[in-house]
């Protein structure tokens, strides 16, 4: 069929290409509706860059559990660098090899993106924030009416600094009526059915019937029964096979392709030189989903007896057809090593897909522990805290069934972290000693070194840095080498915590050699606990530095857990510099009870409460007990610390005492080396309470000088620290009138209302006559309280725009976008997108 009305489309690619040879590179996006023609346009566009640049082509496919960097593994040029790299494990070769290849002149095409695993939407996003600086032109398809809130490719094209967006549209009743060779009138009712969807409209054409068919299944399946038997059969064959077939596969399970002349005639399928493939996904899955159960099965047995004749069959593929088969005996054999593969990988949607197909099949109570522990921390990094620990709880259960100490050892180390993440402490706490004993007496070191690790990992997380730091060092003592980066990790933290900064030089010594073996949970582990200490000790710059590497890492991985913390620290840095609403957006996940939920939660928690209360949010109560209870079922000091200062902060616009009860009963707590910043922090907010706080050795000088009375010295010293609120309060708390309207200026421009209400309060009662009135809460034209930027995205939103597109605009995250959009549907009171849209058209005309 002739393409029609892709012009703009075509010349916004070509446009791209001629950049991209001057070395722009950038990433072109080809979004819309299945059957829209994203593919045929793609086609059309590859026969353009013979010549001008060398083509790669891959594509991603739907199966039960997508192909671990399938499409790179279609790209990649046999034999070459590329190739080598995927035949390794190491994640990093894989990423420098694709950047070598798009080194020259060059095209990279996936399609079907929204079916990638989580390895290939990995390299995609290390790629893509590259591209800019290389010769080449990297071109994603994908169908966006897939994309709920959580699809993991929208955090993908949020984290991608520029990108060109093509999205064709349905065809004009013109095309429609030139296509089926009629008028608009003879083919209106062709439109009416298809809506001018090009691939709706060609088989509907194609199927030749006087009327038109009642669907678009009907059509291509009228198109099948009319091939000859061996070439409708053989079409059945491949329509088992998702995306193409590879010639070597389709000879195998075919023998002589010529069979499939008459459906090629047809236009069902097309033949290529590497692979065959229908012209169009719909039509195999229309094909597919026409066949009888029993057919189909014996249809996928038939690939999967073709598949393992090879010596180094794709594991993902053989898993796929092998469920399709009801070959359990297929699963039990495959399906575990394709599960371990994919979650070394980082594909941890495919590895929890294929742990759950291992898992039913394998026949031992050994293989099943195994799985188990595998599966823990597969959830764990997937960010489930719920199915971490249950799987985490069975692998011990099945271990203690097999009386094994040394195995049951290792499950109840394992087990010990999942609960401690879950929150779980007395419960972790038991599992950990129950471990360190079961392994005292064993012959091998290496299980009671893990051991003490990990209940060393979690005493330090509970501020028992001297019994945590006996344990790691006990573990290093036993010289298992793969394990060091930890202990050094806790070592560091431990030291440093009891008041020894010399310890981040452990944590460094750790991340080095975490990177000479090879250990990416470990490297990333390093940076955090990095992380955790800058933000602990206020050494902020230091912060913003290992927050960038820290986002680099994640950018490359699809480790959810781990992305999550690098957010809240760089939500929490955009919060202290005063950037509120943005922060507040970008946090909103920690209110999800299960994402938010366990030891993460955390972390974004305490910071989500303290903004409520900068800004008089009506949330502030709910958030605030939230955040404590969280941060006291944590047992940890920071985040209690956190919530409490918060709540005394409360306490002081408020003028309600009470609600500083936290605070004063952790004051004691406080007291020691390394815990000087968290005494100052709650001192500081009881001193403002009218309560006998002093100044004491070792304060930081910005908390010191407010409690020696020398607010304009403590004023100076966040200005130095870059902390806007802490420094318009000192500024208030000096009682100098210009100082206190300097601060009023500050809080104003902050949307810190409940803190200016109180400053101009203060200023009257000392008689300053002319107190800025300072911006009102609401206007007429935004009765609901919306900020700018919810204002700005709640008209976009009205113009029909999607998070996607509201993201490129504004040039943010489709994450933040997402949470935005869910703060401005929580002010409007409504639930959906339709309603906010009246609901603004009601603001505008109030």
């Amino acid at each position: 069929m002739e393409l029609l009305e892709r012009e703009r489309e075509l010349a916004d690619l070509d446009a791209a290409l001629d950049a991209a040879a001057t070395g722009a590179g950038e990433v072109v996006l080809v979004h819309g509706e299945a059957g829209i023609g994203k593919t045929s346009l793609v086609r059309a566009f590859r026969r353009r860059v013979a010549g001008r640049a060398r083509l790669h082509l891959g594509a991603c496919d739907d199966l039960l559990s997508p192909r671990t960097l399938g499409p790179l593994r279609d790209a990649a040029p046999r034999g070459g660098p590329l190739a080598a790299a995927l035949a390794g494990t190491d994640r990093d070769a894989v990423y420098d090899a694709v950047l070598d290849l798009l080194a020259e002149p060059s095209v990279l095409v996936v399609e079907d993106v929204h079916w990638a695993d989580d390895a290939t939407l990995d390299v995609l996003r290390h790629v893509g924030r590259r591209v800019a600086d290389l010769p080449a032109l990297v071109v994603l398809t994908y169908r966006d009416d897939e994309l709920g809130p959580d699809h993991p490719l929208r955090p993908v094209l949020g984290a991608l600094p520029a990108v060109r967006r093509l999205a064709p549209s349905a065809l004009s009743r013109e095309a429609v009526a030139r296509l089926a060779g009629g008028t608009t009138a003879t083919s209106a009712g062709l439109y009416r059915l298809t809506g001018g969807n090009p691939f709706f409209v060609t088989e509907a054409v194609a199927a030749g019937a006087e009327a038109v068919p009642a669907t678009v299944v009907d059509a291509v399946l009228a198109r099948a029964r009319a091939l000859p038997v061996p070439a409708r059969e053989a079409l059945e064959q491949l329509a088992v096979v998702p995306s193409g077939v590879d010639l070597a596969l389709a000879r195998a399970l075919l023998g002589d392709l010529s069979v499939l002349a008459d459906a090629e005639r047809a236009g069902m399928i097309e033949i290529h030189p590497r692979a065959v493939a229908f012209r169009h996904e719909l039509a195999r899955r229309a094909v597919d989903g026409a066949l009888p159960v029993a057919r189909r099965m014996g249809l996928h047995a038939a690939v999967l007896a073709a598949l393992l004749t090879d010596d180094e069959p794709d594991l993902a593929r053989v898993v796929h057809h092998a469920a399709g088969a009801g070959d359990d005996a297929a699963l039990a054999r495959h399906a575990p090593t394709a599960a371990k593969a994919a979650a070394a990988a980082g594909s941890h949607r495919q590895a929890l897909a294929l742990f759950r197909e291992a898992l039913r099949t394998v026949p031992t109570a050994e293989e099943r522990a195994e799985l188990q522990e595998h599966l823990a921390w597969t959830h764990f990094h997937s960010n489930d805290r719920p199915g971490a620990t249950a799987a985490g709880a069975e692998a011990v259960r099945l271990r203690e069934e097999l009386g094994d100490p040394v195995r049951l050892g290792q499950a109840l180390s394992t087990l010990a972290l999942q609960l401690w993440a879950a929150l779980a402490i007395d419960e972790a706490l038991v599992s950990a000693d129950r471990a360190v004993e079961a392994l005292r007496g064993a012959a091998d070191p290496e299980p009671l070194a893990y051991a003490l690790n990990c209940r060393g990992v979690v005493l330090v997380n509970l501020d028992r840095e001297a019994e945590g730091l006996a344990d790691v060092e006990v573990a290093m003592e036993l010289g298992v080498e793969s394990l060091r980066p930890l202990a050094l990790i806790y070592r560091g933290r431990a030291r440093w915590q009891l008041g020894d900064p010399a310890g981040r030089e452990d944590i460094d010594a750790a991340i080095a050699l975490a990177e000479r073996l090879g250990r990416s949970d470990d490297i990333m582990t390093g940076y955090l606990n990095l992380a955790s200490l800058f933000s602990r000790y206020a050494r902020y710059e230091e912060l913003r530095e290992v927050v960038a590497r820290m986002r680099a890492y994640v950018d490359a991985t699809e480790y959810t857990t781990h992305a999550r913390v690098v957010e809240s620290f760089e939500s929490r840095l955009k919060a202290q510099e005063g950037r509120w609403a943005e922060a507040d957006a970008e946090l909103r996940w920690g209110l999800d009870g299960q994402e938010g939920g366990g030891m993460v939660g955390r972390h974004a928690l305490p910071t989500l409460a303290r903004l409520a209360v900068r800004r008089g949010s009506e949330e502030a109560v709910d958030l605030l007990a939230t955040a404590w209870t969280n941060a006291e079922e944590s047992r940890a000091l920071p985040p209690q610390v956190e919530v409490a200062a918060a709540e005394a902060e409360q306490a002081w616009l408020t003028g309600n005492p009470d609600l500083a009860a936290h605070a004063r009963a952790l004051l004691p707590r406080t007291v020691g080396p390394g815990r000087e910043r968290e005494r100052g922090e709650l001192a500081r907010w009881l001193h403002r309470l009218g309560e006998p706080v002093e100044d004491f050795p070792g304060c930081p000088e910005e908390f010191a000088a407010g409690l020696r009375g020398d607010h304009l010295g403590a004023a100076a010293a966040w200005e130095r620290i870059g902390a806007p609120y802490e420094r318009a309060c000192e500024l208030v708390d000096s009682q100098d009138p210009a100082a206190m309207l300097d601060g009023l200026v500050i809080l104003d421009e902050l949307g810190a209302r409940p803190a200016a209400a109180l400053t101009r309060a203060r200023l009257r009662e000392r008689g300053v006559e002319r107190v800025p009135r300072g911006p009102q809460q609401t206007t007429r034209a935004n009765p609901a309280g919306l900020t700018g930027r919810q204002l700005e995205i709640l008209q976009l939103v009205a113009s029909g725009a999607t998070n996607a597109d509201i993201a490129a605009r504004l040039v943010l995250s489709v994450r933040t976008v997402d949470h935005h959009v869910s703060a401005v549907l929580q002010k409007l009171g409504v639930a959906s997108r339709r309603d906010a849209a009246a609901a603004l058209a009601e603001l505008e005309s109030a």
